[in-house]
């Protein structure tokens, strides 16, 4: 099964299963594909984190996270000593050493199977040959036009003559075909070749930072997985320069002291008393978390232990909210758009990805000549030394920017384990509320007994510690909202929450779930083969789920 926000990336990724590819395999086509058919996040310039559970040896967590260039410091985002938003999110001093290709291609040397070039080959084609514009598709496009009409090359490329691309236009992205074909013959390409010369081309023009010393230094790293249990479950999550684990881990040992299915799920007092868990759980992210190479001490045993968890819990009131004190308050300004994508072949080795541009389109500037996005992920560093607000501007020093630092993310990739094997796979974008989006899934599953598709449909929530407000998904029944409100909570709506993927093992079937909510047309989830237990014709098992033989099965089956 592969599981992603677009259905072209996921069935790139089926046909490399079928192939006998390695889940690995899999989810480098996937990523690949993605940076050509999802430019909202999927990406060449960005950078993110791998969590692989092999069905035999011990998983593996390999952290491609971009990196400050050489010419980073504490105070790069003051001007004149004053903050400059613009200057932090908006500018190319923004932009971190991209990590996606050395990623990928690094975790392919350690559990690929099929050829390098084999993985890229459905990106070039796409990039070359293009692909029809969906309705959610186009209007995303179209929204950053704007933004767009401000660079030439960018503009050109994601328009028509600078007007705005329509539903079954076929976008081509001939200059993104050529980068790819490039680095399906030489990885290194990116960091030594012509796309850095690229690269550094565009940043010598026009003020950004990165040198070819920075491109040619960069390296993933592989990390110890964060490990926790749930109710006998065994959790497999990011560590950091990820906060996604820890939030998680941490907030599933606190709500384990809670009879949340007597309590029933969406009910009042579960809202409650996972809000209180996040609440908690975000307050020690932002005090002790950032890069580890810069942040040795970081008491993450401490932060995991079932012991902590039940101090944390006698401090929640079962029937009001606490309140947060900003005196342990300090975090990082996450952005919203990233991507996610789960994979499990046929012998039960799981990969879980989630990588990221930062902002929606990152700096919604392509490298020109090179045809992929800037991210702007440097906006993810503390905003500068000493600044401090309640709604979020912060300057302790774990997370302030230093030359080769990597800003302290909230991605969450995790896979579920159950008596030896893997039991779901499942991540979100979302920026902050990332963790909060994956904590839901988990829940959903592990308490309430809930599918792959009713878990990843089940209303959404979010506790950050502050702002001091319980975000919630547009939907929740008038008796609940009353009821939260009663105990204390300051609610506030949103449209939709995050972008769930979702696989799950149930009864010896493989379950997978897409999120329509924020890509109604295009997030799919596709089987790579019939499971045994399935009839022979193909079968839709869930909403965007395809469990087909082949492409033209699954294609008749998804339009029915």
């Amino acid at each position: 099964m592969v599981v992603s926000q677009e259905r072209l990336a996921s069935e790139v990724g089926a046909q490399v299963l079928r192939e006998g590819g390695t889940a690995v395999d899999a989810a480098v086509a996937t990523a690949f594909a993605l940076a050509v058919v999802h430019p909202a996040a999927g990406n060449l310039g960005g950078g993110g984190f791998l969590l692989s559970r092999p069905a035999s040896g011990q998983p593996t967590f390999l952290d491609f996270r971009e990196t400050a260039p050489a010419g980073a410091h504490p105070r790069m985002w003051l001007k004149e000593g004053v903050y400059d938003e613009k200057l932090h999110h908006e500018s190319l001093a923004s932009v971190g050493v991209p990590g996606t290709v050395a990623g990928l291609r690094r975790a392919w040397q350690r559990e690929g199977r099929l050829p390098w070039a084999r993985l890229l080959n459905p990106a070039i084609r796409l990039a070359r040959e293009g692909f029809v514009l969906s309705e959610h598709q186009a209007a995303s496009l179209g929204k950053q036009l704007p933004e767009f009409r401000r660079h030439g090359p960018t503009l050109a490329q994601f328009s028509r003559s600078g007007e705005p691309l329509r539903a079954g236009d076929r976008l081509v992205q001939r200059e993104l075909a050529r980068t790819l074909l490039r680095l399906s013959r030489n990885w290194s390409d990116f960091y030594r070749g012509e796309t850095a010369r690229l690269i550094l081309r565009d940043m010598r023009a026009s003020g950004g930072l990165i040198t070819g010393a920075d491109l040619r230094a960069y390296r993933p790293r592989w990390r110890d997985v964060l490990r926790g249990t749930y109710r006998g479950v065994e959790v497999l999550a990011a560590p950091p320069p990820s906060s996604g684990g820890q939030v998680l881990i941490q907030a599933l040992n606190v709500l384990e002291g809670y009879d949340l299915r007597a309590a029933g799920s969406g009910s009042p007092q579960a809202l409650h008393l996972a809000a209180e868990a996040l609440r908690r759980a975000f307050a020690d992210r932002a005090q002790h978390l950032g890069d580890p190479a810069f942040n040795p001490g970081i008491p993450m045993a401490r932060l995991l232990s079932k012991a902590y968890a039940a101090e944390l819990r006698a401090t929640i009131p079962l029937d009001r909210a606490s309140v947060s004190a900003p005196d342990r308050f300090a975090w990082t300004r996450d952005r919203p758009d990233t991507t996610h994508l789960s994979v499990l072949d046929r012998k039960g080795n799981a990969v879980s990805l989630t990588y990221t541009l930062e902002d929606s389109y990152g700096l919604k500037r392509i490298v020109p000549g090179a045809g992929f996005l800037l991210n702007n992920e440097l906006g993810d560093f503390n905003a500068g030394p000493g600044l401090t607000d309640a709604m979020g501007l912060i300057g302790t020093a774990p997370n302030l920017a230093q030359p080769g630092k990597r800003p302290l993310s909230s991605m969450c990739p995790v896979i579920l384990v159950k008596e030896g094997a893997v039991f779901m796979v499942a991540g979100s974008p979302g920026g902050r509320t990332i963790p909060s989006t994956v904590l839901g899934t988990v829940l959903g599953v592990v308490d309430f007994d809930l599918d792959a598709r009713a878990a990843v449909d089940a209303l959404r929530f979010h506790h950050q510690w502050l702002p001091d407000q319980l975000q919630v998904e547009r939907g929740l029944p008038a008796a609940v909202k009353e009821a939260l409100q009663a105990m204390g909570h300051a609610l506030t709506f949103v449209k939709q929450q995050g972008c769930a993927q979702v696989i799950l093992v149930r009864n010896g079937l493989v379950e997978g779930a897409a999120d329509t909510k924020r890509w109604p047309d295009s997030g799919v989830a596709v089987a790579s083969a019939k499971a045994e237990r399935q009839p022979q014709r193909p079968l839709i098992t869930h909403r965007n789920a395809l469990v087909a033989t082949n492409f033209k099965q699954a294609e008749r089956s998804f339009n029915r």
